[in-house]
């Protein structure tokens, strides 16, 4: 676990310009705060404990601002910048060194069982404000502008803008 954690830690370092050193990454940055409680929440969650593993992701909610369903599945190195606002849903799957902007939602489209939130590669970065929605996957080393709704599969290497999004750059 501390080995996921100071990965977390040393990529705000290296990507938000206001980090100013490790300790005050751990102490005062939401997004840290977030990540540890949804790394707890989602190993009880694996455990079939349900109730206590969604009591501490609605406590977490409560004092970061940022609400991860314990069964999404969490990579390392994960920055939620300005998180306040931010949704990952129950079945969203985030990759690893991946930036994500306050109002962001990993979310399904409506009550469908089994796989219904997005998947996420590695290296993306996803703007403020921006929807990402259903079951779709979004490829490694991608860029997606602030507000843009994406309702269908980024493929990697690529920039996607707009309501809905479309592709930019590939």
């Amino acid at each position: 676990m501390f080995n996921k954690l100071n990965k977390d830690i040393e990529y705000i370092m290296e990507n938000d310009p206001a980090a100013r050193s490790k300790i005050e990454v751990f102490l005062l940055y939401p997004s840290i705060h977030a990540i540890i409680w949804h790394r707890v929440s989602h190993f009880l969650y694996k455990k079939k404990m349900f109730f206590t593993a969604r009591l501490i992701s609605q406590i977490s909610r409560f004092i970061t601002g940022i609400e991860i369903h314990p069964g999404a599945k969490i990579g390392t190195g994960i920055l939620i910048d300005h998180g306040m606002g931010v949704v990952i849903g129950e079945t969203a799957e985030v990759g690893n060194r991946v930036t994500i902007y306050h109002g962001t939602t990993l979310g399904g489209t409506g009550k469908d069982k089994g796989k219904r939130h997005p998947t996420v590669g590695n290296d993306v970065v996803i703007g403020a404000g921006t929807k990402v929605l259903g079951p779709i996957n979004i490829g490694s080393n991608v860029k997606i502008g602030a507000n843009s709704v994406v309702l269908k599969d980024i493929p990697d290497d690529s920039t996607a803008v707009g309501i809905p999004a479309k592709i930019v750059r590939s």
